[in-house]
């Protein structure tokens, strides 16, 4: 694909206003999730973990604090500029945020512990969720750990699972078609299912599921 084109595909798909949206909204849902995260997953002061698709770096940064050596990557270059400018104002020098597409990972093979996937598998293409999470799987270690967060299905009947449906519609026609997509397929068990991954271990919060995989 063309550079200009791929730029187009890229900003039509992640408006102006998304980092906002993203920082007000998501991540103040993602909150309680994302401070348990370490502990979950079972992470180490030194182990290396990538983010994919980290948005405006809210869990990259949130793990550095925690003494892993974190690296960011997302294809929206206003994404990662909100992202640097908190890990300046925090002074962090274990994290790294990078412009790159996840599904042709700019790092070799075996390079990181973990990698994590929050929140983007049901923005994305049916084909790409796929192309993503095979990346991931490369470029984590054999014994490594690939731990994912997103909607669990079906939503639960709870009033957080309105705002989620709401949330959807407004990110714009195709972020909602994609969502749409994500549901029919079956979210996060199916295409974990179809990677052959394994759950190793599970749990459910509110309208949102955090999952870990061995990358076998």
């Amino acid at each position: 694909m063309a550079e200009e084109t791929k730029k187009d595909i890229t900003t039509a798909a992640n408006p102006w206003w998304s980092p906002w949206v993203l920082a007000w909204f998501i991540e103040p849902l993602m909150h309680s999730i994302r401070t348990r995260i370490p502990r979950f997953a079972g992470m180490k002061s030194g182990e290396r973990i990538l983010d994919v698709c980290c948005g405006t770096g809210a869990l990259a940064l949130y793990y550095a604090r925690k003494g892993i050596l974190a690296t960011g990557i997302d294809l929206n270059p206003r994404m990662i500029e909100v992202a640097e400018n908190k890990r300046k104002k925090l002074s962090l020098t274990t994290v790294s945020f990078h412009v790159g597409d996840a599904i042709y990972l700019p790092f070799k093979d075996n390079v990181f512990d973990y990698a994590s996937l929050s929140m983007s598998l049901h923005e994305k293409e049916r084909e790409d969720r796929d192309r993503i999470i095979s990346e991931m799987k490369r470029v984590v270690k054999e014994k490594g750990d690939l731990i994912f967060i997103d909607y669990r299905l079906p939503l639960p009947r709870v009033p957080v699972s309105s705002t989620v449906k709401m949330i959807e519609f407004i990110a714009g026609r195709e972020h909602n078609r994609c969502f749409k997509d994500y549901v029919k397929q079956g979210g996060l068990d199916e295409l974990l299912n179809n990677n052959h991954l394994h759950q190793a271990k599970r749990l459910l919060i509110g309208p949102f599921a955090l999952i870990k995989t061995p990358n076998n």
